[in-house]
């Protein structure tokens, strides 16, 4: 299924944006009366027909609509740290969105060793991910934010933070059963600073461990989805 992204449909009659046009009249080499499939990124799923083939102002008039389409039951916020290779980053934004979550905070801490992201290349990647998957709700991504600044934020739900410091942790998949709304927090790949943890702790997060191995930044967040997903998604 081919679907097509139209985050500001609120008309009938609507027209895709040249990328989206193109590749419905001249990559699919659809035409008048041909039928699309639409998401608006809050939850929308449409059918919609093509009314004018134009490949750079396709013009489509809608059929139905359904609200709501694949609702998530809770609601799942990772803050990770952007690894020092971007493509990991971009990575774990695909699939994350492919298994579903509701929020991503990309997190300055001090052992980061990438402190610049290209906002709009995510988005990219986070839009193709909801579109390939079949997704009506497109997840959030904030931009990027110190450490502080994020755990000095409120945040309705249980807050944790995964780090690899021989301390006294709970394992996530029992600590998120009885909570529908999680903000886990992943650290760069020189992990945490002691102190971050301390101020994590401070603020109220449990910390948790996501087994027995140490794993790579983007690997723990994509653990961290699943598990949250697994259980509460059921």
């Amino acid at each position: 299924m081919q679907l097509f992204f139209t985050p500001d449909l609120q008309t009938e009659i609507y027209t895709l944006d040249e990328t989206e046009s193109k590749h419905a009249v001249r990559v699919l080499r659809l035409n008048n009366g041909d039928e699309l499939k639409l998401i608006d990124g809050i939850g929308n799923f449409y059918t919609a027909e093509i009314t004018d083939a134009n490949p750079k102002r396709c013009q489509i008039k809608v059929i139905t609509k359904e609200a709501e389409f694949g609702k998530r039951k809770s609601y799942l916020h990772i803050a990770v740290a952007p690894t020092k290779n971007i493509d990991r980053l971009e990575w774990f934004l695909e699939k994350a969105t492919e298994i579903g979550i509701d929020e991503i905070t990309p997190i300055l801490c001090e052992h980061s060793e990438r402190k610049v992201i290209k906002d709009d290349r995510l988005e990219k990647v986070i839009v193709s991910a909801m579109k390939q998957s079949i997704k009506a709700y497109l997840p959030k991504l904030n931009p990027l934010t110190p450490f502080n600044e994020l755990i000095a934020t409120p945040f309705d739900g249980k807050k944790f933070i995964a780090h690899c410091y021989e301390l006294d942790k709970r394992q996530l998949k029992n600590e998120i059963i009885q909570s529908p709304s999680n903000l886990i927090l992943i650290g760069p790949e020189g992990d945490f600073s002691e102190r971050e943890v301390e101020e994590a702790l401070q603020s109220g997060c449990t910390p948790v461990t996501l087994g027995n191995s140490r794993l790579r930044t983007e690997t723990a967040a994509i653990v961290a989805c699943h598990t949250c997903n697994l259980i509460l998604e059921d």
